[in-house]
C-alpha cells in the first residue's frame, strides 16, 4: 500500500513538472545589413489539443544603447506569463544610439540640439523591428497556436518607449505601418516606464489605441514622467499619456509610484504580476471600458527630485 501510494505520489508530480514546463524557441525574424535580429519564444509545453493562445512581444530596456532580449531579470517573467497561459516572445531591435554613446566615450561632444533628431531615428528604428517582428509572428500565428487578434506589446524603458510609439503610430497613420499587415491592430500595450516622442510639437490622435497600461515613477530622470517641450520636441510621459486618454475616453490603466525613479523600468516584472493580470483579463480580453489610476507611495527613501529638463535627461542616459 506505501509503494502504491509512493508511486502515485511520483507519477503526478511527473504530470505537474511536464504541465508546467515552460520551453523556449529561438528564431530569426529578419536581417538588416549586418544585423541578424533573433527572437525568443517562451510557451508552456505544448499538448496534443492546444487552444489559440494570446500573445505578448516584450522589449528590452537599455536606452537605445545596450541591452538584450534574454536578460536574466527578465526571464522569470517570462516564465510567469507562459504559466498564465500567454506566449510570451522577446526580441531583438537595433540598437540606434549605440553609435553615438561610443562617441561620447571616446571624448567627443556631442551638441545638445543634435540630440532630438538621434533619438527620434533611434525610436524609430526600433519601432520598425518591432512591425517586422509582429509581421514574422503573425505569419506564424497558426503553427504556434497564437490569436492574432490578441498580440500584445510590453517593454521596458527604451523598450517601453518603443511600444507606445508603435502603438501612436498606428493610430496617427504614420508611413511606418506599412509593415504591418492591413487592418492589423495590436490588443494592448504594457509600458514599463515609457513615453511617446514627437518631431511636431503635440501628439494629433486619428482614432482611440488599444488599452495601455503604464508604469512608472513620478522621479524618473531618464523618461519624463509627464512631459518635456522644445521647440517642436516633445517627449510625453506616463501621466501625459493617461491624461490624453482620459479625455478621449479611451481605456487604461496607470500605476502611478510616487518618490519612485527609473526602477521602475523593471520592478514591476516582479512585484506588480497581479495588476499586470488584471489589466489583461479585464482591459485587453473583456475590453471592459475602464479608467483606472492606482496612486502608490515609496517610502523606504528620502525625497527624490521631480523637476527635469531636457539636459538632465540626457545627462542621465549619456553621462555626457
Amino acid at each position: 500500500m506505501k509503494q502504491t501510494y509512493i508511486l502515485l505520489l511520483f507519477l503526478l508530480f511527473i504530470s505537474l513538472s511536464a504541465f508546467s514546463q515552460v520551453t523556449k524557441s529561438t528564431f530569426i525574424y529578419s536581417v538588416k545589413g549586418q544585423d541578424t535580429l533573433r527572437l525568443d519564444r517562451y510557451e508552456l509545453a505544448q499538448t496534443d489539443t492546444v487552444a489559440a493562445k494570446p500573445c505578448i512581444i516584450f522589449m528590452f530596456g537599455g536606452g537605445f544603447i545596450g541591452g538584450k532580449r534574454d536578460n536574466p531579470y527578465y526571464l522569470p517573467y517570462f516564465d510567469q506569463m507562459a504559466q498564465r497561459g500567454y506566449v510570451m516572445v522577446s526580441i531583438d531591435y537595433r540598437l540606434g544610439l549605440k553609435k553615438t554613446a561610443e562617441q561620447i566615450h571616446k571624448g567627443e561632444k556631442i551638441k545638445k540640439m543634435a540630440f532630438p533628431g538621434l533619438l527620434a531615428s533611434a525610436i524609430d528604428t526600433a519601432v520598425a523591428d518591432l512591425y517586422n517582428a509582429t509581421d514574422f509572428i503573425l505569419s506564424n500565428a497558426s503553427d504556434w497556436h497564437i490569436n492574432p487578434a490578441m498580440v500584445i506589446i510590453n517593454g521596458s524603458s527604451a523598450g517601453a518607449i518603443s511600444v507606445l510609439q508603435a502603438e501612436y503610430y498606428l493610430c496617427s497613420n504614420n508611413k511606418l505601418i506599412n509593415r504591418l499587415p492591413e487592418g492589423f491592430g495590436y490588443a494592448g500595450v504594457i509600458a514599463f516606464a515609457g513615453a511617446i516622442f514627437t518631431t511636431k510639437g503635440s501628439l494629433h490622435w486619428d482614432k482611440k489605441p488599444a488599452p495601455v497600461q503604464f508604469f512608472q515613477g513620478d522621479a524618473d530622470n531618464h523618461v519624463p514622467y509627464n512631459k518635456v517641450r522644445l521647440f517642436n520636441y516633445g517627449f510625453y510621459g506616463s501621466k501625459n499619456l493617461a491624461g490624453q486618454l482620459k479625455k478621449m475616453k479611451s481605456p487604461y490603466y496607470f500605476y502611478d509610484v510616487e518618490n519612485a525613479a527609473h526602477e521602475i523600468a523593471g520592478t514591476p516584472m516582479k512585484s506588480n504580476l497581479p495588476e499586470i493580470e488584471a489589466f489583461l483579463r479585464k482591459e485587453v480580453e473583456k475590453k471592459l471600458p475602464l479608467e483606472i489610476h492606482e496612486h502608490v507611495r515609496q517610502t523606504d527613501k528620502p525625497q527624490l527630485k521631480k523637476k527635469f529638463g531636457i539636459g538632465d535627461y540626457i545627462k542621465a542616459n549619456f553621462k555626457q
